[in-house]
């Protein structure tokens, strides 16, 4: 009878040690909640970091087309400015400019671009301004700080392109021919005849065209005739 009892409780002991007791003494249990716990946290801030992602890409959109809506709106008034100037080429030539001194800055005001300009104080000066082309933007902002009394050269092609192409023709710009070198020299040599005789600025883009990623381009041969 003593035995049995002690037998008893000897099991009651054994069973009551057994489920206080951690399957797997502090080994394996804390570290594996720890790293389902680490793991938690390091979705969710990978969750956070795309949804921000997400939100900068919506609100680049957002900028870029508010952009094509206001060169469009700008686009069209200007033309209809430029058609009613149509007998005074000079004066379509400095109201593009205009144009370009106020599309210029409202695009880079919608964009939020940080620009650092140098040099501002020859920025009225009568000059060849001579820039790299990576981005359509390139051109208005090159518009925006020229001064009044600056013609562009572009490819004959331009005039092709919606309003802003019919817009570059009537302001009194140049265009060359690029599929013909012979025939771009010659035009090159006008229009350094044209910018002298008028005493206009020049605004150029050497490599002709614009780069795919970023990187500066070879300069167009018939530049140099200038």
């Amino acid at each position: 009878m003593e035995k049995t009892a002690s037998g008893s409780v000897m099991r009651n002991r054994r069973l009551e040690s057994f489920f206080n007791a951690s399957p797997i003494p502090n080994m394996g249990v804390s570290w594996k909640i720890g790293s389902k716990k680490g793991v938690g946290e390091k979705l969710k801030t990978d969750l956070y970091v795309e949804d921000d992602g997400w939100m900068s890409i919506l609100i680049s959109w957002i900028r870029i087309v508010t952009c094509f809506v206001s060169m469009m709106v700008t686009t069209f008034v200007w033309a209809l400015i430029m058609l009613v100037l149509l007998p005074w080429p000079y004066e379509r030539l400095r109201q593009g400019n205009i144009y370009g001194h106020v599309t210029g800055r409202m695009l880079m005001w919608i964009l939020g671009n940080p620009m650092k300009i140098e040099g501002a104080e020859y920025s009225n000066t009568r000059a060849i301004y001579i820039c790299n082309h990576a981005s359509p933007i390139d051109i208005f902002l090159m518009m925006w700080l020229t001064p009044t009394g600056t013609v562009g050269i572009a490819k004959k092609e331009i005039v092709w392109y919606p309003l802003f192409g019919q817009l570059y023709v009537l302001a009194n710009h140049l265009r060359i021919d690029r599929s013909n070198p012979t025939a771009a020299i010659q035009s090159m040599k006008e229009v350094a005849r044209a910018i002298v005789k008028n005493k206009l600025s020049l605004i150029l883009f050497p490599e002709g065209t614009r780069s795919k990623d970023g990187r500066l381009l070879p300069f167009k041969k018939a530049i140099s005739t200038l």
